[in-house]
């Protein structure tokens, strides 16, 4: 599978991110790197607006991914590397998504 930030809907992932975001960056090479299909959702600058992430993970704060593969739904950077790495690692549980090597907005 080849990573993809398409617009396609059957990605199995959706990440929702800011533009120029570090944190939305550091996800989003992961995701990348694990070869890993999603579709971005840019989210309004303003904390206020960001409704849409609000009723997806109960928070304003991006990033957020939402992986249809095993229900999950996440916030916080440090919290998705962690569950992208021990689900798509090396060491993952996802067989399909195989590793090559081994304070949020």
């Amino acid at each position: 599978m080849e990573a993809s930030a398409s617009a396609a809907s059957d990605a199995p992932i959706t990440f929702y991110r800011l533009q120029a975001c570090p944190y939305c960056e550091r996800v989003a090479r992961l995701l990348e790197e694990y070869d890993l299909e999603y579709r971005s959702r840019f989210v309004e600058p303003m904390h206020s607006r960001r409704d849409v992430v609000k009723r997806i993970a109960g928070v304003r704060s991006v990033p957020v991914v939402v992986d249809e593969n095993t229900g999950v739904t996440m916030a916080e950077s440090a919290n998705i590397v962690d569950y992208l790495e021990s689900t798509y690692g090396e060491n993952g549980q996802q067989p399909d998504a195989a590793a090559e090597a081994g304070g949020d907005d």
